[in-house]
């Protein structure tokens, strides 16, 4: 008569594989945070589905917001690339190339915030946050962009 022994080695998830795990989902969770605060942002100019602000911004921000509005083009453009770069960043396509072309884009929203609107700095910063990290994860990526050539 054969008896069958069920073994009982059942091995527990160590500290390094529960760390491993969690540490191999930042990247992506980055990504859709900043992705995603991109996208509703930039279609709320468009769509309008947000409420909107109900402090009033200083006269040096109304100024440099009135004149991009009075451009006629340069709001649509930079709302334009957001709602691109959230989509980008959203579905995982072309993300170092979509850093890229963030960069001016929160570059001015950063100094914007610095220097003429003391409010949103927290998010602002959260959102710098996760972009330098999302770019030091696809550093390998940006190495041929940065790289000294010497002259022919």
């Amino acid at each position: 008569m054969t008896t069958i022994t069920q073994s009982t080695d059942v091995s527990l998830p160590t500290v390094h594989s529960i760390k491993r795990s969690i540490t191999r989902h930042i990247p992506t969770a980055a990504r859709w945070l900043l992705g995603l605060a991109f996208l509703v942002f930039g279609l709320n100019y468009f769509l309008n589905f947000l409420p909107a602000p109900t402090e009033a911004m200083p006269d040096a921000a109304m100024a440099f917001f009135g004149g991009l509005l009075k451009t006629g083009y340069m709001f649509p453009l930079i709302k334009g690339t957001e709602v691109a770069v959230g989509l980008a960043l959203v579905t995982n396509r072309l993300v170092p190339l979509a850093l890229v072309v963030l960069a001016p884009v929160l570059v001015n929203i950063v100094l914007v915030h610095t220097f003429l609107v003391s409010s949103g700095t927290g998010i602002v910063l959260i959102l710098l946050a996760l972009t330098l990290y999302l770019a030091w994860v696809h550093r390998a990526a940006y190495r041929p962009l940065l790289a000294f050539r010497t002259a022919r």
